[in-house]
């Protein structure tokens, strides 16, 4: 029996079919997957607020995040290494339906095809949960930071407010984003995204006209600038204040 093919083919089939998504719980982490097409897969974290209740009829803002480039070589559950995943993961109050799924590693999150498959990964997750339309958060790190830029240019309207950290967006793309709300950080001593790059994003975004744009620079700060910036409790309230005027 131990040498049986059909035996191994069997318990090989058992094991997969036990890799089911985790039920989605309030207040708790779970590893889901959406199916884009025949081609793209996306796995993705995925949380709810502690005080979500599916019979109520309160609909609740959401955040996607999009994490770095080293957060695509391993499981889904490094994701929550950083940032939003890993405050959920750890059991901060998130008041948002938190998405963060995982690029892979072959991929970037500016690639046309992650960032169309991530949008309709919203599309799926906002029809199916009781989602505020209105504030949709957007943020991301280092490669997240550059989806980020790209995602928020290509979707103006799509945002309520977009945090992009230590990333790197084409700075021809301001003009799209002079009336999104944007708050970006990034370090001055970062050698792996130079701190120039969210400086000519900042000041491009400022000479076409926009005034929503915030920058907070971390002096003496490395590549690491999200922890900073995902501590800090203003961001959040900040996100809060902002809703759109369109409603999908």
């Amino acid at each position: 029996m131990r040498n049986n093919p059909l035996l191994k083919c069997l318990l090989a089939l058992l094991a997969c079919s036990s890799l089911k998504a985790e039920q989605p719980a309030p207040g708790k982490v779970s590893e889901q997957s959406f199916k884009v097409s025949a081609k793209q897969t996306i796995p993705y974290l995925f949380s709810l607020p502690k005080e979500y209740d599916p019979s109520s009829k309160k609909k609740w803002p959401v955040m996607l995040f999009l994490h770095g480039r080293g957060e695509s070589r391993g499981p889904l559950s490094i994701v929550a290494k950083w940032g939003p995943p890993r405050m959920a993961q750890r059991g901060d109050n998130l008041p948002y339906i938190l998405i963060a799924p995982q690029c892979p590693a072959e991929s970037r999150w500016t690639d046309d095809d992650q960032q169309a498959g991530v949008l309709k990964l919203l599309d799926h997750i906002t029809t199916t949960f009781p989602a505020d339309t209105t504030r949709i958060y957007l943020t991301g790190l280092s490669m997240g930071g550059y989806g980020t830029w790209k995602m928020a240019a290509e979707n103006p309207d799509r945002f309520a407010a977009v945090s992009p950290i230590c990333g790197r967006g084409n700075p021809a793309d301001a003009a799209k984003l002079v009336d999104v709300p944007i708050w970006v950080f990034h370090g001055t001593e970062d050698t792996a995204v130079l701190y120039r790059h969210s400086d000519e994003m900042v000041k491009a975004i400022r000479k076409a006209g926009g005034k929503k744009v915030r920058f907070t620079t971390l002096q003496h700060v490395g590549h690491n600038s999200w922890s900073a910036a995902y501590a800090t409790p203003e961001l959040y309230q900040w996100f809060n204040k902002h809703k759109t005027e369109n409603q999908k």
